[in-house]
């Protein structure tokens, strides 16, 4: 399948059901583009398999995403051929704790994805968009500078894997805690929000 090179839609199943007034597929984008960690979900031999990734996602084309690693690995082998895959993104902004136990809860940004995946084979669009991951994770490291750029048997050791994303969804929880007393500076117990460095 061929990427559209658009805005992903949501749909039925990626529709919030959950606190349905935290969906925000307008922020799918810059989250995406903010995240470290990619939870990849898909099925082998019949049962699930999730695995956390590191990965590329450009803004300028909000239908990709890329993941790499080791042409060893058994995730990206059975992603190579056209898989379906279901990907995940989270990032935790702070913990909410409440009055209340039940109201304990967390600020966050998350997407949830579904696509496609095939390998990408080009040496020269590997090299490409290798480049751009190590500057997505680390600004301002130039190759030939910083580090070494991979020479021709490192592309040929390491696999790489575009994912077409066909539909997604993004949620977010801020603010305060919403428990019964949370407000109330004279009932019992304490509320706030524990802020967590880098967001």
């Amino acid at each position: 399948m061929q990427p559209t090179t658009g805005i992903p839609p949501s749909t039925s199943r990626t529709t919030i059901r959950n606190h349905p007034e935290r969906a925000a597929p307008e922020e799918a984008v810059s989250i995406l583009s903010s995240g470290l960690v990619a939870h990849v979900g898909t099925i082998e031999d019949g049962a699930p398999v999730v695995i956390p990734m590191s990965y590329h996602y450009d803004s300028a084309h909000p239908d990709r995403m890329y993941l790499h690693g080791s042409i060893r690995s058994r995730l990206l082998k059975h992603l190579s051929d056209d898989a379906p895959v279901c990907v995940s993104v989270t990032i935790t902004d702070g913990l909410v704790y409440s009055r209340k136990a039940m109201n304990h809860s967390m600020n966050y940004r998350s997407v949830v994805l579904f696509g496609h995946s095939r390998e990408v084979t080009d040496e020269t669009e590997k090299f490409q968009l290798f480049d751009q991951m190590v500057r997505r994770y680390f600004p301002g490291r130039t190759g030939g500078e910083d580090y070494h750029e991979p020479p021709p048997q490192d592309l040929g050791v390491t696999a790489l894997v575009e994912v077409t994303i066909e539909e997604w969804n993004g949620k977010v929880r801020s603010g305060s805690p919403t428990g019964p007393e949370d407000d109330d500076p004279h009932a019992q117990g304490s509320a706030g929000v524990i802020d967590l460095p880098g967001t």
